[in-house]
């Protein structure tokens, strides 16, 4: 047999791909098998990777789930949740989702663009954008009046990038309010919007405020009574920053390289970053999405092709597509989508 070449990055996004692909639309197996993550033509399976992974990179404990036509086909928890105390990780098992908290805002936000409450040419910001000048007056700096909601969703404003300037890991003691503000008074804009890509956690951040702006309701609110609650699911919530403030079956989160777990503000990144969800919870949200044998879909069809749409400026020859909160992994077949939740580039 070949040898595989593991490393932290690509593990981690293969077993995402691996839950996460199947879901609205191709079969579980196959979409692993695509990947090329953990030989599947080599009579592998997730729960061998999955241990594999714990193995090699010392991982506490951990969760995976698939799905294939609407149905578990996969779905074990393992290893030690909280160590001090002994507590075994089980299938309730709350852990942060990161990046995978973009794809739930992307849904919430493509809901409300099907009940009519906003556009995706919606612009954002200014007189004529959907806060108006809650963040600021004008004169805005150059491009900030011209972004839309499209831009957001699918990270073409034309800066805020996820890189060391990245607004939300700066200014922890500051709300939301008052992050947005700053970075559109004082972190410019370098393109036209619409004509450049860059990854922007940002971008999310906005998308939640403007989600609470259409609504009338904080955002985790909205997002559990009107995109959770008909998918089953009740537990999953927004992160607290402190290990004494975590849920009551959350994991305690271990820094592997002197890191520290909980010295930013991950609440305040709630449409961005900020969910915590088991896999269970999660592929339940994904069978929603487009629906699948006997669940019913969040979204209409032609939504989900607009929304799992590859962004026409994402650079080309990439492997991967980026979407609107999703990675595009495959072609699809006939009458399928193939797609991910969507994390920062590997």
């Amino acid at each position: 047999m070949p040898a595989h070449t593991y490393t932290r990055r690509a593990v981690i996004t293969n077993l995402l791909r691996s839950t996460a692909g199947s879901l609205i639309g191709i079969p579980a197996l196959k979409a692993v098998a695509q990947s090329g993550f953990g030989g599947y033509g080599q009579r592998r399976g997730p729960g061998q990777d999955s241990q594999g992974f714990q193995q090699r990179f010392r991982v506490p404990a951990m969760s995976v789930a698939v799905s294939k036509a609407g149905r578990f086909v996969y779905d074990r928890a393992g290893g030690m949740a909280d160590r001090q105390h002994m507590m075994q990780a089980q299938q309730d098992t709350l852990f942060r989702i990161a990046d995978l908290s973009k794809p739930i805002t992307a849904v919430t936000i493509f809901s409300l663009i099907e009940s009519g409450k906003i556009r995706v040419d919606d612009k954002v910001f200014g007189p004529a954008g959907v806060f108006g000048t809650k963040y600021g007056k004008p004169p805005y700096a150059s491009f900030v009046a011209d972004v839309t909601v499209d831009h957001l969703l699918t990270h073409t404003a034309g800066g805020w990038p996820a890189d060391d300037s990245d607004p939300m890991f700066h200014n922890n003691g500051w709300d939301q309010t008052r992050l947005i503000t700053s970075t559109v008074a004082n972190m410019p804009l370098t393109s036209q919007p619409g004509t450049h890509w860059a990854y922007s956690n940002f971008g999310y951040c906005v998308l939640g405020r403007i989600i609470e702006e259409v609504t009338g309701q904080p955002y985790d609110s909205y997002v559990q009574g009107n995109i959770l609650s008909p998918c089953g699911i009740n537990g999953m919530q927004i992160a607290r920053n402190s290990e004494r403030e975590r849920a009551s079956n959350e994991v305690v989160y271990v820094g592997q390289y002197s890191e520290d777990p909980y010295k930013f503000n991950i609440t305040r990144m709630d449409s961005t970053a900020g969910w915590i969800a088991s896999s269970t919870q999660l592929v339940q949200f994904l069978n929603h999405v487009a629906g699948a044998p006997g669940i019913p879909a969040l979204l209409k069809p032609d939504t989900v092709r607009q929304m799992t749409t590859p962004c026409p400026v994402y650079p080309v020859g990439n492997l991967r597509y980026a979407a609107a909160g999703w990675w595009r992994t495959t072609e699809p077949e006939p009458g399928s989508t193939a797609a991910a939740c969507q994390g920062p580039p590997p």
